[in-house]
């Protein structure tokens, strides 16, 4: 029994970590995130890298949706790396005023694709800009952009929110991701720490990119690599909580599953690689958040959070569980604050409590997919995306109409 009670004190402190930790953030997110705004006094140009593989049913909408910026044309350009395009497709986009880059990789990984475009890119540019082949950016996301790189950030992260709700999972994984923004970036920044990047809508200095995606050579999690860089030199990620890009949501309970199958092995790699290697620097430099990163690395999913403390307190009404029914119960109802306090108040609807049915379905199935973690962010995972851009009106999307947006 003394075993069993050490073990169970042990994975209570985890989870009692993680709860506070998570806490912490959301609270803190609650606060405006106060910038200093200057008047950019330079437009600084900026290309804006599009990967894709076989992206020809989102890829024509997206490329002309980039070209309607409220940024001069003339300081910015629109790269699409096309992987695996049909011949029509790219010969529809060259019709439109973007760069085409075919690429035809053994192995197609994001992460490929961004290099083999930057290295045919010359050096007239100031800014980096990755999206995925299904984002589409608001008007003023680029003049946004190039105002936060005033302030000579070397990395920008901008607000991804999701540009579908059309299904339960859809809606499981906008709310997701707002708590993301809510913590890991709009938290982070108002207590002083770098933002978390999120795989797009990201924008870096161009040479800086340039010369270190050079050392990122992963399947999954390319931008776990490149925080990871970024933070271990001493460099702070900004977080733009106005400049939106949409984002298309995943449909359906078996990606969804996919998806956070690879996210919890990519995390786990990151934080062996990391953990050790941030604690030192902790010490030598105070280098507090390369540190922070990678104790987020260990972090558990925050469903499963709660879900495995409420049931540790149901067990101990049964049974005299090691710390005690009211500690369990504890750790379980803060777990419920970090949800309040982070989710938007646009998501309590009736649409929500619709996706909420199928939350036991996606909790059972992240169970399992933790059986199959190991090697998880080495596998290759290709959403296929389907969704018009303006199909669905977003809470937070602007009523100004632009060029191209049909929906009443």
């Amino acid at each position: 029994m003394m075993i069993i009670d050490t073990l169970l004190l042990v994975f209570f402190i985890y989870l009692a970590f993680a709860t506070v930790y998570l806490l912490i953030f959301a609270f803190s997110g609650l606060f405006p995130l106060k910038r200093k705004i200057n008047i950019a006094q330079k437009k600084r140009k900026i290309a804006v890298l599009i990967p894709g593989y076989k992206e020809d049913s989102v890829i024509l909408e997206v490329a002309s949706n980039a070209l309607k910026q409220e940024y001069n044309k003339n300081y910015y350009d629109i790269i699409i790396i096309a992987d695996g395009f049909k011949k029509e497709t790219i010969e529809a986009l060259h019709k439109l005023d973007v760069i085409v880059f075919e690429v035809s990789l053994k192995f197609s990984t994001k992460s490929r694709a961004l290099n083999a475009a930057l290295r045919q890119l010359n050096e007239g540019y100031d800014i980096g800009v990755i999206l995925d082949a299904d984002n589409i950016m608001a008007p003023d996301f680029l003049k946004k952009i190039n105002s936060a790189f005033c302030n000579e950030y070397v990395a920008v992260q901008g607000h991804r929110i999701a540009k579908n709700m059309d299904t339960p999972f859809a809606i499981l994984d906008a709310i997701s991701e707002e708590m993301n923004n809510h913590i890991f970036r709009k938290g982070h920044r108002i207590l002083g720490l770098s933002s978390a990047l999120i795989g797009s809508a990201m924008a870096f200095d161009f040479q800086y990119l340039k010369q270190t995606m050079q050392e990122v050579e992963v399947v999954g999690g390319f931008d776990k690599e490149l925080e990871v860089i970024l933070l271990s030199q001493n460099k702070k990620v900004e977080y733009l909580p106005d400049a939106f890009v949409y984002d298309e949501k995943v449909p359906n309970a078996k990606v969804f599953t996919k998806q956070r199958r690879r996210w919890l092995s990519a995390q786990i790699h990151y934080f062996g690689k990391s953990f050790i290697p941030a604690l030192k620097m902790l010490f030598k430099t105070g280098n507090i958040d390369y540190f922070n990163k990678a104790l987020q690395f260990i972090l558990p999913p925050r469903i499963m959070l709660i879900t495995v403390s409420f049931l540790m307190a149901m067990l101990n009404l049964f049974f005299n569980l090691y710390p005690g029914f009211h500690l369990w119960i504890a750790i379980f109802i803060l777990g419920l604050l970090v949800f309040l306090l982070s989710i938007p108040g646009y998501f309590y609807n009736v649409r929500t409590l619709w996706a909420i049915t199928r939350l036991p379905l996606g909790i059972v199935m992240i169970f399992f997919s933790l059986l199959k973690i190991k090697g998880g962010n080495k596998e290759y995972l290709h959403t296929k995306h389907t969704y018009n851009a303006f199909q669905i009106k977003h809470p937070l999307r602007k009523p100004k109409r632009t060029a191209g947006d049909n929906h009443k």
